[in-house]
């Protein structure tokens, strides 16, 4: 096991023991007198309604080491908000939720907006932007995890886990990263991250030779898994999209800003399984198309920050070497599940590869045609320096959305 300290650049933990979660959780509750824990949950209102938020909260509610819960609720109106905050009610730790749609919020972003530092549309990027500037503003945590809530296998253990490595006192470690296998119901799952993310890393750094950042993204085992956690002050200083580029800006950003030596990857899970995107292949709006277009225009716009000149020639050259790296990974996937008794559809994954060539070459003209595009989220360091007491306003709007009348 060579890699048990180091997969490629950054710090691995396997979960080598399987060690119980309350011996985890007992570390916890120690560590936590040090360094107060808090868990930002980004959720839509439809996924209260979904099969998996319910037993995520009763998980959740057996969890002792928390600080706070910070729930960024997104698309409810007064009704779906009062129905969430009886729904959150059963958490005994202190959790407030974020109204992202309600009058409050949509006030002080408006303010943003007018001084140009508003997120520029709606998705998962923007809502946790919001639970990290409410994490700064209430003061009560110091390392904080972040995880979906669509999770339909979830454990309590997933988050002792993910948020371990940067709560011991001991540990160095600015950020980790949760990974997992991509397996269930006998399939083979994790498209993007196995037939787009993974090929066009490779590709890049074949095009553009070995680039620290491309080989510090080439060892993450899930790059776009959704479950990360940090220190607190980590927050003042990222930049993020608001789309689904989030995974890779976050990634993109803690490489900027730290060392790699504080900088880790933990194995969370034995079985994952959340709510499966549809590729949308019609819909460049929606589904696996559109979160493989975010994520290729994510990754230009980091190499453009290194220096690397992308031409429209470029493009071409990216998709056919990305193509050919992908067909023969389906080759070797293929193989993986026939040995494990996993199905894998071939042609749907050569279908999924097709489409995510093409994206690579529509993401590169969007990236070319809009040279003044913004696409990330200002850091809180900067807002904070434009409107100086935003973040005390926003914890008390927060407060009367959920104490007051709404």
């Amino acid at each position: 096991m060579s890699d048990f300290y180091q997969n490629g650049i950054i710090t691995n933990f396997h979960n080598l023991t399987q060690r119980p979660v309350e011996a985890l959780e007992a570390d916890l509750v120690r560590f936590s007198m040090r360094r107060p824990m808090g868990l930002i949950l980004p959720s839509l209102y439809s996924e209260l309604e979904g099969p998996a938020l319910s037993h995520i909260v009763d998980e959740l509610a057996k969890v002792p080491y928390l600080s706070e819960i910070v729930i960024g609720l997104d698309r409810a109106d007064r009704e779906q908000f009062l129905h969430a905050r009886e729904f959150f009610s059963r958490l005994p730790q202190h959790h407030r939720i974020l109204w992202n749609d309600g009058p409050r919020l949509k006030a002080l972003d408006e303010e943003l907006a007018a001084e140009n530092i508003s997120p520029q549309e709606p998705g998962k990027g923007r809502n946790v932007w919001f639970c990290s500037g409410y994490i700064q503003a209430s003061r009560r945590a110091e390392a904080v995890a972040l995880h979906d809530c669509d999770i339909v296998t979830y454990d309590r253990s997933l988050l002792a886990r993910l948020i371990y490595p940067v709560a011991h006192p001991q540990f160095n470690y600015e950020f980790c990263k949760g990974y997992y296998s991509r397996i269930a119901d006998g399939k083979l799952n994790g498209r993007v991250a196995r037939l787009m993310v993974t090929p066009l890393i490779r590709a890049l750094k074949k095009i553009y030779g070995p680039l620290p950042y491309l080989d510090y993204l080439d060892s993450y085992r899930y790059p776009l898994s959704g479950e990360f956690s940090m220190r607190a002050d980590v927050l003042d200083g990222i930049r993020i999209p608001s789309d689904w580029g989030l995974e890779i800006g976050v990634l993109s950003e803690v490489h900027r800003n730290y060392s790699t030596k504080r900088l880790c990857q933990v194995d969370i899970a034995d079985i994952y399984d959340h709510k499966h995107q549809p590729v949308s292949q019609e819909d460049p709006s929606g589904g696996l198309n559109r979160m493989s277009l975010d994520i290729a225009k994510a990754l230009y716009r980091k190499l453009a920050t290194l220096g690397v000149q992308i031409s429209a020639e470029s493009f071409r050259t990216i998709k056919a070497t990305y193509y050919r790296i992908a067909l023969d990974l389906i080759e070797a996937y293929d193989n993986d599940a026939m040995m494990n008794g996993l199905k894998l559809d071939r042609h749907s994954e050569e279908q999924a590869v097709e489409l995510f060539a093409s994206n690579i070459m529509e993401a590169g003209a969007a990236f070319l045609d809009n040279p003044r595009d913004k696409p990330f989220i200002p850091s809180w360091n900067r807002v904070q320096a434009a409107i100086p007491d935003l973040l005390e306003r926003m914890h008390a709007a927060v407060e009367l959305d959920n104490q007051g009348k709404v």
